[in-house]
């Protein structure tokens, strides 16, 4: 007959189980996750394509929660460029997502966000850079943990005498990989570029689509995405975590805002 423990008889067990171990331990070690206030959390871009530019406004969460940010609802959001032109933001069907008419942002501009909620206003600016074309996107074997995967690499001219950051965004097969890629040319200024993506988030196969994004980015994102991705590339992914990067943005809000150009390069594994 197949014993069963009553749940007094249960809990006694437990308690002698938990007792031993205490007796047998020299020292306890007791951690300790703080959880901070929440936050708020601003992601906008304003990009050189002729689209509905975006802003994501949401409410951080205590670390030891779900990692799902709760949007924030009836923001006063603005986008401004330093020419004089307002640009107003409604609310899409997303909630916390806010749209604006669709525009192209130009190079050289400053571009700001306001963002007015609860009664404080939080603010983040950011200039679009000159584009850097987008030469090539391949791939090629390689070998991760024995494994044999393709590796994506993008090339690029960089321009000489010119300080240019970049970021580049992979999906597989519409899938975004996780990790954070960034470069600037503190030592390929003027060079031509073969940088190849390293990930082992999503395994690229004979006949997947896979399309990255390049982005010319100013300094203060280039930051922002260097620090992150020093904390992420290791089994992170999303924009804030427990140690936050610094951030372009006011009132301590976390997040970021960014004016950059964009370009896609796709190529079907084969």
């Amino acid at each position: 007959m197949a014993m069963k423990l009553t749940r007094f008889k249960y809990q006694l067990l437990v308690a002698a189980l938990v007792l031993m171990a205490a007796s047998s331990c020299q020292k306890v070690i007791d951690i300790k996750v703080d959880n901070a206030a929440t936050q708020l959390v601003i992601e906008g871009n304003v990009t050189n394509s002729t689209i509905i530019q975006t802003v994501k406004i949401s409410q951080s969460v205590p670390f030891t929660n779900t990692n799902t940010f709760p949007p924030v609802r009836g923001a006063t959001v603005t986008i401004a460029d330093n020419k004089g032109t307002t640009y107003k933001l409604t609310e899409t069907t997303t909630p916390g997502t806010y749209g604006t008419p669709k525009f192209a942002g130009r190079i050289g501009f400053i571009y700001t966000v306001t963002v007015i909620t609860n009664g404080v206003t939080y603010t983040g600016s950011s200039t679009m850079p000159a584009m850097v074309n987008f030469d090539q996107l391949t791939y090629r074997d390689d070998f991760f943990n024995n494994n044999l995967t393709k590796l994506i690499s993008v090339h690029f001219q960089d321009p000489p005498n010119v300080a240019n950051q970049y970021r580049f965004v992979l999906y597989v097969n519409s899938a975004q990989v996780k990790t954070i890629f960034d470069a600037n040319d503190t030592f390929t200024d003027g060079g031509y570029v073969d940088l190849d993506l390293f990930q082992n988030d999503i395994k690229i196969k004979l006949g997947d689509t896979v399309k990255v994004e390049m982005q010319c980015i100013d300094k203060n994102i280039f930051t922002y995405w260097y620090s992150l991705s020093q904390q992420n590339n290791n089994g992170g992914g999303n924009s804030t975590t427990p140690s936050n990067p610094p951030s372009n943005l006011s009132n301590n809000a976390l997040g970021y805002f960014s004016a950059h150009t964009t370009q896609t390069q796709t190529v079907i594994i084969n």
